[in-house]
């Protein structure tokens, strides 16, 4: 893991021990001796600045990560991650934030955290996709800040938030449910598309998006300009990612003992292969990436002297899975993509030990996420992928249509943009009566107030109404369910009375507090706003799970101009069936990229959730013995019972949601990890560790009182 933390003092003298590498910040006659012996420092820190109000950046951060640039004394910025910006860049992008602008911080190529310091202000900008996150908990009379959420519940000695864990897998696409907090007490998160702003210790978060009015609808935009902004943001996006420097893992290092092998195997199949690769699965997402890479000037492939076609060629990993199959095509078109003379194809094999739930061990990671049960899936890709790779993760979530964006058109007054999508479903489903369902639905969304919708997803909690949540349910009958505001989790229905109660206390309390002003969009952009924060939220997770020593993994589709980009398409072009293999074929034939091989951009879901099923069959012994006592029983969440026969049902084929279990049994692995942690990220004599209590609290206490 690597995060950024620094903290806001409510005064001066309450300064953090380590010396100011940046001058003395106006604070003279102060030094290193004069601090107290239990005041806290980061564990394996890089201290970016000093002062009452410091920085610093842990983990292995790259030298070209991490960069501070400073305008006066009293007025700097730091940009930790992947940034495209010159310094002359930074610095005018520093002077303009001085006085208020914060939009343009977040409008370069790449995928970085800004923070700027102006004063006693300091500002840390979020992301707009939530891949990038940041949080603030209140600390010594003033706000500590991080870009990840345990650094902070080390820091105060938090204990678990239960009523987090339990929205969580009651409705983890819903913003209300969730509000902005954590796994842990008291420490909270800026909404994406947000910038924290710190005053001496006093805090606010502020939006710097423009948001769009619901009085008028907006203004029309033209399709080829949007494909053609998108085009643009993604090869900048790219082209940031090849520009920067080359990095060489494990040259002249022994990664440590490994029975069976020796040194120069240990450190083949521990490190990645220096350079940069990308995911070549067939489909369109990873698929472009990988073109755009490989068709770029420069030499996109492995540092010169490492390996075949080395500087000449992009290495492109394909997964081959031999435990499932149907990915037949999928993986034939692959194999035709990666012909291109500039690509070098490497395909990996992965048995039932590649299987999800197959490997249960493994990091503990900042938050939960269900790709904790496909860790060990994605790591096999990834061990055979180069220092920095490329993934299409988020692709789906950015460019594609919720079918709640049909209620957008009707609120925009463009209903024959309805026929498309609403004849492919009647084709998928055979019947002649779809459309007027999904147009009766639509019409239903559109009428409806955000208040109502969440009063509506309230109460299904409340009497466990779950019956349009299965996993067998067609594209019809998916679309029907997806056009309201809100919508239960997958593993909604296996939650105790007591914890589905108090996700819907949560969701009532904010619906009182939003009544007046809803959510600010159109119910369709609302829920696929929601769906990419869910999306990258695990994406973060499966990085910090899954990702190799001295790796990087980049997913430009989660860039905020790529973002951007995504977000300035107009709706009638997202409606139309196989939309997104339409817009990306037109960023590659934009690209110069033509000879794509037929039924490139088909989807694939039904071998991801045949998979599922197989692992989930492969792994029932062991998962039986991890619920036989589990954690979220004592937490009041589940009861042991419910979640052991819901296991043996989904792995005897019933049709259960398949994704509710996978939510279920990567808590309970989180919980047992934190749990079972000993050490801190924090040194002095005074060093504390999050939830210190365990799962002793009170469980109605614990329940009743989160989130408010």
């Amino acid at each position: 893991m690597r995060w950024l933390v620094g903290w806001s003092s409510a005064a001066a003298g309450q300064r953090p021990p380590g010396v100011d590498l940046f001058g003395e910040y106006g604070e003279h006659g102060l030094h290193v001796d004069d601090f107290a012996d239990d005041d806290p420092e980061p564990v394996g820190a890089q201290l970016l600045w000093g002062g009452p109000d410091p920085l610093w950046a842990v983990g292995d951060w790259r030298p070209d990560e991490t960069r501070v640039l400073i305008a006066d004394p009293r007025t700097r910025i730091a940009v930790v991650g992947l940034c495209g910006a010159s310094d002359d860049q930074l610095l005018a992008g520093l002077l303009a934030a001085r006085g208020g602008a914060l939009r343009h911080l977040t409008a370069w190529p790449g995928s970085y955290t800004v923070v700027v310091q102006v004063d006693r202000r300091t500002t840390v900008c979020g992301d707009l996709a939530g891949a990038r996150p940041v949080f603030h908990t209140p600390w010594r009379g003033g706000t500590a800040y991080a870009t990840a959420a345990l650094p902070l519940a080390d820091l105060t000695g938090a204990n678990l938030d239960f009523g987090h864990l339990a929205a969580l897998l009651a409705a983890p696409e819903v913003p209300a449910a969730l509000q902005d907090s954590t796994p842990y007490e008291g420490v909270r998160r800026i909404p994406p598309g947000h910038a924290l702003i710190l005053r001496a210790g006093a805090r606010e978060v502020a939006g710097y998006e423009p948001v769009a009015s619901l009085a008028v609808a907006a203004p029309s935009a033209d399709p080829r300009s949007a494909v053609d902004a998108l085009r643009e943001a993604l090869v900048e996006a790219v082209r940031t990612r090849l520009a920067a420097p080359r990095h060489m893992p494990g040259a002249g290092m022994d990664p440590g003992p490994v029975p069976g092998m020796g040194p120069a195997d240990r450190r083949a199949a521990r490190m990645p292969v220096p350079g940069i690769g990308a995911d070549l699965s067939g489909g369109p997402g990873s698929g472009t990436l990988a073109l755009l890479a490989a068709g770029l000037p420069g030499r996109p492939g492995t540092v010169l002297g490492h390996g075949a076609g080395a500087g000449e060629r992009l290495l492109a990993v394909t997964f081959n899975d031999l435990a499932v199959r149907g990915r037949e095509a999928e993986l034939e078109r692959a194999g035709s993509l990666a012909a291109d003379p500039r690509l070098r194809h490497v395909v990996v094999a992965g048995g039932e030990e590649a299987l999800p739930y197959a490997d249960l061990d493994g990091p503990l990671t900042d938050e939960p996420g269900p790709s904790l049960v496909t860790a060990a899936r994605h790591r096999a890709r990834f061990a055979a992928g180069s220092a920095d790779h490329f993934t299409g993760h988020g692709a789906r979530q950015v460019l594609d249509a919720h079918p709640a964006r049909l209620a957008d058109l009707l609120m925009d007054r463009k209903r024959r943009h309805l026929v498309r999508p609403t004849m492919a479903l009647a084709k998928a489903d055979g019947s002649v009566l779809v459309p007027a369902r999904v147009y009766g639905a639509a019409r239903k969304l559109a009428r409806t107030s955000y208040p109502a919708g969440m009063n509506d997803l309230a109460e299904r909690l409340r009497h466990r109404r779950f019956d349009d949540t299965t996993a067998v349910a067609g594209a019809v009958e998916a679309s029907l369910a997806a056009l309201v505001w809100a919508t239960p989790g997958p593993a909604a229905r296996w939650l105790t009375g007591e914890a589905l109660a108090d996700v819907s206390g949560r969701l009532q309390a904010a619906t009182l507090r939003a009544a007046a002003v809803g959510p600010g969009q159109r119910p369709g952009d609302f829920r696929a706003r929601a769906a990419l924060t869910r999306h990258a939220a695990d994406l973060r997770v499966l990085e910090q799970a899954a990702e190799l020593r001295a790796q990087r993994l980049h997913a430009p589709f989660l860039d905020n101009q790529v973002v951007r980009a995504g977000r300035a398409l107009p709706e009638t072009l997202r409606v139309r069936p196989g939309a997104r293999a339409a817009i990306l074929r037109s960023v590659l034939e934009g690209a110069g990229v033509a000879d794509l091989p037929p039924g490139w951009g088909a989807p694939s879901h039904a071998t991801a959730a045949a998979a599922d099923l197989v692992g989930l069959r492969s792994a029932a012994g062991e998962l039986e013995d991890l619920f036989a006592s589990p954690f979220l029983a004592e937490a009041g969440l589940v009861e042991a019972r419910v979640v052991r026969r819901a296991l043996r049902a989904g792995a005897d084929g019933e049709p259960l949601p398949l994704a509710g279990l996978a939510d279920i049994v990567s808590l309970e692995l989180w919980l047992r990890r934190l749990l079972s942690r000993r050490g801190t990220c924090w040194t002095g004599t005074a060093r504390r560790r999050a939830a210190p209590a365990g799962l002793t609290p009170p469980r109605r206490k614990a329940l009743g009182t989160a989130g408010r």
